[in-house]
Formats: C-alpha cells, structure tokens, sequence
C-alpha cells in the first residue's frame, strides 16, 4: 500500500491479519497528518519492540522475557495507551518491583523500558514524552566483594568428578574445568564456551565478547595454557553452566559464591602482575572505573600486608 506517496508493506500470516495492519497503518498516518498521537497501547510497544528491535540485539533472550513478563505482571499498565502512561504510573512499578528485586535488576529493566518510549517517540511517532526519563532510578546495587577461596575450587572439582590434566567427559567435569579457566584467565561463561580443543598456543582469539566483535585477542598465563589443553567440544550453555555451578554450590554449603567471582578473582591476582593499562587489555574494560570498582577485590588487609613486605 502507499501513503502519501510512500510505499508501506509487511507480510502477514492471514489476509485479515493483513487487513487489519493496513486499516491500523492509514489511521496512524492520518492522525499523524492531524497531529495526533496513535491509539496504540503498552502492550503493543513492547510487543513491537521485541520483534523489531530485541531480536536483533545479542541479549534478546533477556530483553524478551522483560518484555513479556512486564505485560503478563502488570496487565493494567500493558492495556494503557502509551501516551497515557504517567510518571505515577512508572514510579508505581518501579516501587512494585523493588519489593521483589534487587536494585540493580529494576534498574536494568527501567533502562529497558525507558528506551522503549525513546524509540516509540523516535521512530514510531506513538508518544511525545518519556515518563521513565523523568522518574528516579534506584540506585545500582553495591559491588561484590566475595573472594574466591582455592579450598572451595577444590571442592567443587573433586564433587564435579573433574580430573586435573584430563579431558572432561560429563557435563559437571565441564563446568569444573570451565570455572578453573576463568578463574586463570578471566574470561566470562559465555568467552569460556566459544573455546576450542587443541587450543595450546599463549594467546587465544574470542569471536565475540560482551562488548567487542571480531577476532578478539586474549593473553594467556601459563598455567591458563595448561588448561587450554583439556578443552573438550563444550555439551553447555551458559544457562545451563550458570545453573550447574549453582546446584554444586549449594550442594557443598559454599555460600554466595557466583561463577562471574572467578573472573574477578583471576583479575584481582593479576593485578599484581601487571600494571593497570595491561590489566585493562586482559579484561578487556574501556572504562577504568568498573574495572576498579567491580572486579579489583583485594582486601585493604592485603594491600598492608604487601606493603609491609617492601
């Protein structure tokens, strides 16, 4: 179809369904023409946001479910018309949401919502004003200080049936050796899974990491090299390790213990070794701070300690 001239199309599963989208997509162009907001509602945006842009993005599983837990929660605020909701009404589920979540979840998921309005406004023409920009945030949760103790990794190998120097042949070994090599070369779950077998050289390449593409360069100790050896083809998932490596835990009564403390503990251990800028190539932070702030946990204690030993 054409509206003012311009080509509009989009395939849909039925001609009623199509029907429809046509009906729906001149009464937008008109009430745009009128300088109308569309009768469009929450539910609509987060549905089109999920399709259109989520799905294109390397956390749309994570935004997906957001979305849709967002809708099936809070039915009545999904029913509204996006240019109804207000800043009481956003500040309403900030403060439902806190009773149930951390900080730093609510957070993430104002974040999400907040740039759903911004490209509503931005692209769909569906609202002027962003209330999620207005309201406050709370404040992001406070570092993690938990260090990871050698007694616990030996621990978790010996009940994951991990053997030193051998290839693992369960699931449970797997995510022993996984959690070792972050541990010896700060890689995340997700960097640790993309590793290959017959990996020995000093520095690997990552396809991708959280925050880079392409063929990504990761210096190696030598004991991180050792480990490289015993890479089998990985049967995990980061879900699934994440939810292995919690059942372990629990199982050994190690409390508070997450599988991402490894690569903090693996960086806190290196920054002994290197200077900062080096540390910061290793893990691969553009911005110092989070690199101080979130992954260096050496104990003031530690820090005397080193000093009183110059």
């Amino acid at each position: 179809m054409k509206i003012d001239g311009r080509r509009a199309s989009k395939v849909l599963a039925t001609k009623a369904a199509a029907q429809a989208w046509g009906a729906q997509t001149e009464l937008d162009a008109s009430n745009a023409v009128a300088g109308l907001l569309p009768n469009r509602t929450v539910g609509e945006a987060l549905a089109k946001y999920g399709d259109e842009v989520s799905e294109h993005k390397r956390g749309a599983r994570w935004e997906l479910l957001r979305l849709a837990a967002f809708a099936r929660d809070y039915p009545h605020l999904a029913a509204l018309r996006m240019a109804s909701l207000s800043t009481a009404d956003a500040a309403a589920w900030r403060d439902s949401r806190l009773k149930t979540c951390t900080q730093g979840t609510v957070r993430r998921e104002m974040n999400l919502l907040r740039h759903v309005w911004a490209v509503a406004a931005r692209e769909w023409g569906w609202v002027k004003e962003n209330p999620w920009s207005v309201i406050k945030s709370p404040a992001d949760s406070p570092p993690r200080t938990r260090r990871v103790h050698w007694t616990e990794v030996r621990r978790i190998c010996r009940n994951c049936g991990y053997v030193t120097g051998q290839t693992p042949k369960t699931k449970l070994a797997e995510v022993a050796l996984a959690f070792l090599i972050s541990l010896r070369t700060g890689m995340r779950a997700g960097e640790v899974l993309q590793l290959k077998p017959g990996t020995g050289a000093a520095v690997v390449y990552l396809e991708r990491t959280k925050t880079e593409e392409g063929r990504v360069p990761v210096p190696l100790t030598p004991a991180g090299v050792r480990l490289m050896r015993q890479v089998p083809v990985w049967t995990l998932k980061s879900s699934t390790l994440d939810a292995l490596f919690r059942k372990v835990t629990a199982r050994l009564l190690i409390d508070d213990l997450h599988f991402h403390d490894a690569r903090a503990e693996a960086l806190t251990l290196l920054s002994r070794r290197v200077d900062v800028l080096t540390l910061a190539r290793i893990s691969r932070h553009k911005d110092l701070r989070i690199l101080q702030q979130r992954y260096y946990r050496e104990t003031a204690e530690e820090i005397a300690g080193r000093l009183a030993r110059r």
